[in-house]
């Protein structure tokens, strides 16, 4: 009966349409949709051509080793937005949630706490 439970509470909350953050406090996993990579990835591909010398971090290693799920956001770590013609092209991040760029990576980040829900690698290419 318990193992019952647990899958019907985490249906009920989607059914209900909690925002994100109350979600991820339930469990319930954060992360680009199949969509948005889709967007992102066709808008960089148009936008960006890619340069030779692709896959170089300009981070010291320990620091983009921490560019991860679970991870949280190294302090004074340079982060830039997605271009604003990008983010109009995109459903609207859930709340509580910044789209950011760091390193050529495109992170989902929690604002408040800066927890890393999901990282698109290789996308923009600098």
């Amino acid at each position: 009966m318990k193992r019952l439970l647990v899958p019907m509470t985490l249906g009920a909350l989607a059914m209900l349409n909690f925002p994100a953050a109350e979600a991820a406090d339930a469990g319930v996993s954060v992360s680009f949709s199949d969509a948005e990579v889709r967007i992102i990835t066709a808008w960089y591909n148009d936008h960006e051509p890619r340069k030779s010398g692709k896959g170089k971090s300009g981070l010291p290693p320990g620091i983009a080793k921490n560019l991860a799920r679970g991870k949280t956001l190294p302090p004074g770590i340079a982060a830039q937005h997605l271009q604003q013609e990008l983010q109009r092209a995109l459903p609207a991040a859930p709340a509580g949630y910044d789209r950011i760029i760091v390193d050529g990576k495109v992170l989902l980040v929690e604002a408040a706490t800066r927890v890393i829900h999901d990282v698109l690698m290789d996308v923009v290419f600098d």
